[in-house]
């Protein structure tokens, strides 16, 4: 991705040093957050933090990058990021701390895949991520793209689609741990379909490349608006 976005501008890498799947938008302020230059060759490559992806937005806005960031890409990372993923997502959360500065800020997730094709997805967002800034507004915005492994197979389509709100048809196998103790372990099963709305997860079974616009404003102002109507009071 680094070397994609080369292409556009300059680039600051700071990246979570250590895997954070489903960290969700955590941050750390607890303990200090430990950070070490990277570097290949010569050639310093960025920051590895030991921290959330949130954290590495936060600290290289505040501290590495040499100006305020006009654009903030979050990814590639392994794994689709689509339907309510999106809310247990490290990689959306990190795009959303970027949205919180008012810079537009961009996921990028890649299906799952033991041989998965990074530089090839990273040529396919590059070049979204290059229109959504010729055509979008002067106002920041925040995007979730979500590249399915069947685009690295042929010329890649792309499809603007919202996310998907169904939920995943998860449960949990319960085991035995070598002490007689009893464990869980959640399966993860995809949702089920339901309706013919199109969706990241409809396109993305497709074989689609998703974009979606995103909000971190949950206000459902419909409700607000009903409510404000109300008399509610506290008892006692």
């Amino acid at each position: 991705m680094e070397r994609q976005l080369l292409k556009l501008g300059d680039v600051c890498v700071v990246a979570p040093a250590h895997e954070q799947s489903g960290v969700g938008h955590s941050i750390t302020f607890l303990s200090p957050l430990v950070c070490r230059e990277v570097y290949e060759g010569q050639r310093r490559r960025g920051w590895a933090v030991e921290g959330s992806p949130a954290d590495c937005v936060k600290i290289g806005v505040f501290e590495f990058c040499p100006r305020r960031p006009d654009l903030i890409v979050s990814g590639i990372n392994g794994g689709l990021n689509a339907g309510i993923n999106v809310l247990y997502s490290g990689t959306v959360a990190a795009a959303i701390e970027g949205a919180f500065f008012g810079i537009t800020s961009v996921a990028v997730s890649l299906e799952f895949d033991a041989q998965a094709q990074f530089d090839k997805a990273a040529e396919i967002a590059a070049g979204i991520v290059g229109q959504i800034l010729q055509r979008k507004a002067p106002a920041s915005e925040l995007y979730n793209i979500n590249i399915p492994t069947a685009a690295m197979r042929q010329p890649p389509q792309v499809k603007v689609v919202p996310m998907g709100v169904e939920r995943y048809g998860e449960h949990f196998i319960k085991r035995k741990d070598p002490r007689g103790r009893d464990y869980y372990w959640a399966t993860g099963d995809p949702p089920p379909r339901h309706g013919d709305r199109e969706t990241d997860l409809s396109a993305l079974e497709k074989g689609y490349v998703t974009v979606t616009p995103l909000q971190y404003d949950m206000t459902k102002y419909d409700v607000l608006q009903e409510m404000a109507q109300w008399s509610l009071h506290g008892s006692g």
